[in-house]
């Protein structure tokens, strides 16, 4: 029959916007719990226009809200147990939210529990095992049973099943919750009723209440009432020291008359017994039987052990036997080599008899077993002293050198009188410890370091190295140059060493030409105290470099000026002209010079010895060979790269030593070669000289043309001649001549390939010159002088004159005549003539 309970609801509080209800689980769907709108104060015909909505945060929508009237109903059952399993209160939580204003609103619906669940046993059967031999008012524990439910529907109360033998009974815990005991109230007997079936009830306080029960199955166990007895009250058994692990010592039995469990007897050493002794030996539970286990590490000639023997019953009853062992001594222990003092590392230098070591020596043996002798090798500088009893003194017996041994593994052999003998030996590592007794040691007395001249400052000569068999401040070893001089220098101004690895540094650079080689000497010095040093005597070569260019000695030039030799003009093949000198400071193949003839003036008349700087003509000089040359000469050392120097050798071809020199500065100065720009001047110069030539002939032409028309009876030149001499002689206007100057210009054809500039003066009383002054004379006024009144003279070989040859005009006096060359081969001549006598001669350069 389904029961319907009604639903009751409970506004318990509205103030700020809560509201709480109180609901019975497992209400039906569709019950109504109130009147949100109304219990909120809302009016209910908005609830719809302002979008209301429920939120929680269950997985199950348990209300609805109705929208036209605001009713809150029951959406879902709720089963409280699920919901809040064994929370002591049940609440949900609800938020309302309406918009339009936005407001929320906290409803709390509270859970009630209902009867709905029955007590329950956490096992189907309940076992209890109660000895016989207990008396009455013993208690056992009886099992709780569980109930879902809360408050009065939870269990209430427990119910036994009637017994003679046992009556339930609750007892309270600190927290206040109940619990049953099953009580015993009268003694049971095994042998009348072994096993007592009841059952125990659980009801709670619900309306109608509900229960649930179990079966509870008491066990009586049979009384353990017999001890198990030995055969012997103490077993006696002796065994060798040494006896390997599980030799046999004794078998001990013990009987019991129970039955079953009680009867079954376990064996088991006693408390008592020491927990050595339980180690040394294991007993058999089942057997009895009493076994070596491990090293039986005993000083005491009789071990005493108290076996126990006990049954199995639930109250096990136990006795004891004494087992008394004897241990019979074997030579089982080594000689115990201990070190109680140790001085380790200890100086080379110490002297015999100094004690190292105290050693204590120890066998666990009695006897002849424990008397031990020690010894160590013979070969090692040690021996052992007897000191007081089992003591050893380690001393030294003789002189230690840590650079030949550093240290010494000394082995100690003890060795016992047994039977037979065991020895045990101990090493010992013995440290010897440096002193200062070696000076550094270099590797060679001298040592030659090999160094380029002109080397940078700083650069790397050499590295010494000593070697100091010392260790640590003893072994380290510091270099330093030994006060000296080089050349009168210091020499710190030539070298520097590296305190630290003894590299050689230079601190100026070596010249070859002022020092060849020099020697210093470095000190080693170790840092021990007392310092021990050493040194070395290292000698430094310097090798040449090619860095002094060659010196010419001869020929010599002063003040810049050209070195001249004179050679006879006629001179044959072969003669030597001069010979070039020259020296170089460098060395060896750098100072190998050879002579080369960069520059000659007429490459085909001389030639320049290689090797020995000999200049000398390559054929007999001739008439028509110019009479200055001038050569460079090359020479050039065997470096690498090579030096080289010039020398130039200006060469006068004369017969006799001129008073002055002539100027070689610009003299047989090869033409520079044809390029592409020269070509183009050349062209181009070559048209305007074109073009200026036929201006110039169409200008004779036009002259020769007046010429025929006027009478030249004065004139020395034959008629039929005149076109061909015809010389136009004009007077210059310009302010620099003096005023009595006039230019011949010659537009004919000389008789020489040189062509020469002439002017003419007049006397001051010349007629022709208006005023005497060449600076009235009109621009436009002109001299007609033929062509053989200038007369070209070669005088000598490489001198040249000229001669204007004007007929004297009646009425003048002084008339003198200017002739300037204007180039030669070698110098410009001015010569004055004056009626027909050179006046005087300047030489240019």
């Amino acid at each position: 029959m389904r029961v319907y309970l009604m639903v009751f609801c409970l506004i318990c509080c509205t103030a700020n916007g809560q509201v709480v209800y109180s609901i019975a689980e497992e209400t039906e769907r569709g019950a109504s719990v109130g009147n949100i709108a109304k219990d909120l104060g809302i009016d209910a015909a908005t609830l719809s226009a302002r979008k209301f909505r429920m939120i929680t945060g269950s997985s199950k929508q348990y209300f609805n809200i109705n929208a036209s009237t605001g009713a809150l109903s029951v959406n879902e059952p709720i089963d409280r147990e699920q919901l809040c399993e064994l929370k002591s209160a049940c609440l949900l939580n609800y938020e309302l939210v309406l918009e339009n204003p936005l407001e929320l609103y906290r409803m709390e619906f509270k859970v009630l529990d209902i009867n709905d669940n029955s007590p329950i046993f956490p096992l189907s059967e309940y076992h209890i095992n109660v000895p016989e031999f207990l008396s009455p008012g013993a208690r056992f524990t009886l099992p709780t049973a569980q109930d879902l439910d809360e408050g009065t529907n939870s269990v209430q109360n427990y119910t036994l099943s009637p017994d003679e033998h046992f009556h339930l009974e609750m007892q309270a815990r600190g927290d206040g919750s109940k619990y049953p005991e099953l009580v015993l109230k009268k003694a049971l007997d095994r042998e009348q009723q072994a096993t007592h079936r009841l059952v125990l009830t659980a009801k709670d306080g619900g309306h109608p209440p509900k229960s649930g029960d179990v079966p509870v199955i008491v066990t009586v166990l049979d009384t353990n009432d017999n001890a198990p007895e030995f055969e012997h009250s103490v077993y006696r058994a002796s065994i060798l020291e040494n006896s390997p692990s599980g030799t046999l010592v004794v078998q001990v039995h013990a009987t019991d008359l129970d039955e079953g469990p009680n009867g079954e007897v376990r064996y088991s050493f006693s408390n008592t017994t020491s927990a050595d002794l339980q180690r040394m030996f294991l007993i058999h539970p089942h057997t009895g039987e009493v076994t070596v286990n491990g090293v039986l590490a005993v000083q005491r000639p009789l071990l005493e052990m108290l076996i126990e023997a006990r049954d199995n019953g639930a109250f096990g009853m136990s006795s004891t036997a004494k087992l008394l062992v004897e241990i019979t001594d074997v030579n089982n222990h080594g000689p115990e080599i201990t070190i109680t003092s140790l001085s380790s590392p200890i100086p080379e230098d110490a002297v015999p008899g100094t004690v190292i070591a105290l050693l204590s020596i120890m066998d666990k043996d009695p006897g002849e077993n424990g008397k031990v002798t020690c010894q160590i090798p013979d070969n090692l500088p040690f021996q052992l002293k007897p000191s007081l009893e089992n003591y050893y003194s380690l001393v030294t017996s003789g002189l230690l050198d840590r650079e030949l041994i550093s240290g010494y593994n000394i082995t100690i052999t003890a060795t016992d009188l047994g039977s037979p003998p065991i020895t045990t030996q101990k090493t010992l590592w013995v440290q010897i410890s440096d002193v200062n007794d070696n000076p550094p040691v270099f590797s060679a007395d001298t040592f030659d370091v090999f160094v380029e001249e002109n080397n940078p400052l700083g650069a790397f000569l050499y590295q010494v190295s000593a070697s100091d068999p010392d260790m640590g401040e003893n072994g380290r070893v510091s270099y330093m140059l030994r006060n000296s001089t080089v050349a009168g220098s210091a020499l710190a101004s030539f070298l520097s060493v590296s305190l630290a690895n003894g590299s050689i540094y230079a601190t100026r650079a070596f010249d070859f030409e002022q020092l060849r080689s020099f020697y210093f000497q470095v000190e080693a010095k170790d840092n021990g105290s007392p310092a021990l040093s050493a040194a070395i005597t290292v000698n430094v070569y310097i090798s040449d470099q090619n860095d002094n260019a060659p010196a010419i000695l001869y020929p010599t030039s002063q003040n810049g000026s050209v070195a001249v030799e004179v050679v006879p003009r006629l001179a044959d093949e072969d003669y030597l002209v001069t010979k070039v000198v020259a020296d170089d400071e460098d060395n060896a193949q750098n100072a190998w010079l050879s002579y080369h003839l960069a520059h000659s003036s007429d490459s085909t008349l001389f030639r320049l010895a290689p090797h020995s700087g000999e200049l000398r003509t390559t054929r007999s000089l001739r008439s028509t060979d110019f009479l200055k040359h001038k050569v460079v000469v090359v020479v050039r050392d065997h470096g690498d790269p090579p030096l080289s120097s010039t020398v130039t050798v200006g060469i006068l071809l004369a017969d006799t030593l001129p008073q002055a020199l002539p100027d070689f500065d610009d003299s047989g100065e090869p033409p520079p070669l044809l390029n592409a720009t020269n070509i183009y001047l050349i062209v181009s110069l070559a048209c305007v000289s074109c073009i200026f030539a036929a201006f110039l002939l169409f200008l004779a032409i036009v002259r020769l043309c007046r010429c025929r028309t006027c009478c030249c009876s004065s004139c020395c030149c034959p008629a039929d001649e005149y076109e061909k001499y015809c010389y136009s002689v004009h007077m210059l206007p310009s302010s620099h001549l003096p005023p009595d100057m006039l230019e011949v210009t010659g537009v004919g054809k000389l008789t020489h390939t040189y062509l020469y500039r002439a002017s003419v003066g007049l006397g001051p009383s010349n007629s022709s010159i208006p005023n005497g002054d060449a600076g009235n004379i009109p621009s436009s006024s002109r001299l007609q002088v033929p062509g053989p009144c200038i007369q070209v003279q070669q005088v000598q070989s490489d001198r040249l004159s000229a001669v204007l040859m004007v007929p004297k005009v009646p009425g003048t006096q002084n008339i003198w005549y200017l002739v300037r060359p204007k180039r030669t081969a070698d110098f410009e001549e001015l010569c004055l003539i004056e009626n027909g006598k050179c006046m005087n001669t300047d030489n240019h350069q």
